[in-house]
């Protein structure tokens, strides 16, 4: 069957890595030691992306862990610069996107993502409304690599697996989407998505990054 939609993670993929500034900034207000901060900020991370808690209460509860006290003004902090963590774009990919639209084809997100961080993504990144369909975890209380999250953006999309492209960084995912039958390519950056692209036989069905 023909390649009817595209379906990109939005962390990693359409975005690059984590803003050195925000990043850096969580660290210090925290006051943590930075591995001491990576352990904590992973740790209920599944958790948030799976709607488990909200923003506040994710950074309500690594304070906690963390043995710490703050206001609720710099929790609030905390988990607005967590989200400007996030949005550092990817503009090859975004306007990948867009080649993909203009082609004829359908373009979603499916992305594990937090209310909080969510809502400062939405704010800074007019782009995201221009794809066909976005699937955010916390929306659903499911995350990657579920295979319920994924029958659930086939759905929205009205394709079969075979006619559906997933892009993600985390293999876990990749995975998860091939045993669904879903066309998957492990992304690391956009050359090699454009090489794989190729080597998949794809370059005749869509336009390359």
């Amino acid at each position: 069957m023909a390649l009817r939609a595209v379906v990109f993670d939005y962390g990693m993929v359409l975005t690059s890595p984590q803003d050195p500034a925000a990043h850096a900034e969580l660290v210090r207000l925290t006051g943590l030691p930075l591995n001491r901060f990576e352990e904590l900020y992973w740790a209920d991370r599944h958790a948030y992306d799976e709607g488990k808690l909200t923003g506040m209460q994710f950074w309500q509860k690594l304070i906690l862990d963390g043995g710490l006290i703050r206001s609720e003004a710099e929790i609030q902090r905390l988990s607005f610069l967590d989200g400007q963590m996030w949005s550092t774009v990817n503009e090859r990919m975004v306007a990948w996107q867009a080649q993909l639209k203009k082609h004829g084809l359908l373009t979603g997100i499916l992305s594990n993502m937090g209310d909080s961080v969510l809502e400062v993504l939405l704010a800074t990144h007019s782009w995201i409304a221009n794809f066909d369909v976005q699937v955010w975890s916390y929306q659903l209380l499911i995350a990657k690599p579920d295979p319920a999250i994924y029958h659930h953006i086939l759905a929205k999309l009205g394709t079969q697996p075979e006619e559906t492209l997933f892009l993600d960084d985390r293999l876990e995912n990749i995975i998860a989407a091939r045993d669904l039958g879903i066309q998957a390519i492990q992304f690391s950056n956009a050359d090699t998505l454009r090489q794989e692209l190729i080597a998949a036989g794809l370059d005749d069905e869509l336009p390359l990054p």
